[in-house]
């Protein structure tokens, strides 16, 4: 109780200030009460006194009473397209999980490749790429699909936290999170709060950030990382054995015993093709991304993939839906009020003088390691994202290299710690790696990361001219 209490008076002191400072000569009263309600609502997703979505529709609430917004334009977030498509793309994540189809993509790659460590691992990461192009929860994917999977390779090699940890666990529980911070970096379903950069990328800078353009940004500088990362945690958490030929066996035998594809799973098969096709052809189509995921959803209820039961009961995505829905509607509140351009005009003397690129750079490094601080993508996203960039608009960086780089660092920055985002709890408690070496580990990954993508990365989207 008296831990909630203090977070509460915390995520009461905006508040407090927007009553009793006036507001400055730029700010109309109704903008500077909303921008205090927006404060307090970051800082409770940051703190949680109560779950996120609680935070945020209290925060809406609070500024319909407070004569910042009408009740009508409160609840349009909701009815905004992008927060569908999250909806619907966890909704069909759900039947990837259900039908056993992500388990068996996990199984076909270790058959494949996994006949060392090196090559479990990229068994492992060959399977997260492949499902986030499709799944926005990395929680859904790293946690439900690929953590079971990992832990019972660790076990069948008789390596368990404690003395035999690195016999191969830490290494593969290394491998794995390490390797689905930067997946999420890579798609626009990458994880959930993806979308909500790219809407804000499009309200900020005026850049829209596609599911294709997404897609095709990241995969350079994503695959590049991808294909450095197990060989350099192979020099950092080192595998004690190097032989695990009888990997491959274990997953033929599992296929085996799973039998052929049924109907569900051919099913799942084919939206799932369905859908990522028309995702990565949406530049030329004429159907919104979001159209095609409620396509998607469809064909799964109506051939009994999903039931409607099944709908009601994901509540990961219901929860997001409300969080989502709030946070995109206070964010465009705020630049509609002038508010995001006020604050970038009156920090731009901060980097005044400063070539463009060492301005975003600074910028970038800052936003990267401030993580530290932050146990969700999504708070650290919704509370820097949008002021890191109108900062770097106003030092000359051009919109989609300022908008993209930090969308990626957003992700990226959760390699860090062992509570960055979802799935580093589950990794991080499965006991093979300690705290230390997590965060030693985590942070010579950054490293590598920043380099790539600050050169690769840049390159690419120069060669493609995204900027």
């Amino acid at each position: 109780m008296r831990s909630a209490l203090t977070r509460w008076t915390i995520v009461a002191i905006p508040i407090v200030a927007i009553v009793v400072l006036p507001a400055p000569h730029a700010v109309t009263p109704p903008a500077w009460r909303m921008l205090g309600i927006f404060v307090a609502t970051i800082i409770g997703v940051i703190l949680q006194p109560i779950p996120m979505a609680a935070v945020v529709l209290a925060g809406l609430t609070a500024s319909v009473f407070a004569g910042a917004v009408t009740l009508e334009k409160a609840l349009g977030g909701w009815a905004n397209p992008l927060v569908w498509l999250v909806l619907t793309a966890f909704l069909m994540s759900r039947g990837m999980i259900k039908t056993g189809l992500g388990r068996r993509i996990a199984l076909v790659f270790i058959r494949a490749i996994g006949s060392s460590p090196l090559g479990l691992g990229y068994a492992l990461l060959s399977t997260d790429l492949v499902l986030a192009t499709f799944i926005p929860s990395n929680g859904a994917r790293c946690g439900g699909i690929l953590f079971p999977i990992t832990l019972s390779l660790t076990e069948a090699f008789d390596s368990r936290p404690g003395p035999t940890a690195r016999r191969l666990g830490a290494f593969l529980m290394k491998v794995v999170y390490q390797g689905d911070v930067i997946v999420a970096a890579m798609f626009l379903t990458g994880q959930a709060s993806n979308v909500l950069m790219a809407d804000l990328a499009r309200k900020v800078a005026g850049v829209e950030i596609t599911y294709a353009r997404w897609a095709l940004a990241g995969l350079a500088p994503g695959l590049v990382s991808l294909v450095a990362l197990p060989f350099l945690l192979r020099r950092l958490v080192p595998p004690e054995i190097r032989d695990t030929r009888d990997a491959p066996k274990m997953a033929a035998a599992e296929l085996e015993r799973m039998g052929p594809m049924q109907r569900p799973e051919q099913v799942m098969l084919a939206v799932f093709a369905l859908v990522a096709s028309l995702w990565i052809g949406s530049s030329w189509l004429p159907f919104h991304n979001t159209a095609v995921a409620l396509l998607g959803v469809s064909v799964l209820l109506i051939s009994g993939v999903l039931t409607w039961q099944d709908v009601l009961g994901e509540r990961a995505a219901w929860d997001v839906f409300i969080w989502y829905g709030g946070l995109i509607k206070m964010a465009e509140i705020l630049n509609d009020y002038g508010l995001t351009r006020i604050f970038a005009e009156s920090t731009s003397g901060l980097t005044a003088g400063w070539p463009w690129w060492i301005a975003l750079a600074v910028l970038l490094l800052t936003y990267f390691y401030a993580h530290y601080a932050f146990a969700s993508i999504t708070a650290h996203a919704a509370a820097m994202y949008t002021p890191f960039v109108a900062v770097a608009l106003a030092a000359g960086a051009p919109p989609f290299l300022a908008a993209f780089s930090f969308a990626a660092f957003s992700n990226l920055d959760a390699s860090l710690t062992h509570y960055g985002t979802t799935p580093a709890p589950i990794y991080f408690g499965a006991g093979y790696v300690s705290q230390t070496t997590w965060w030693r580990v985590g942070f010579v990954v950054s490293l590598l990361t920043i380099v790539v993508w600050a050169i690769v990365g840049v390159g690419w989207w120069r060669l493609l001219g995204l900027w």
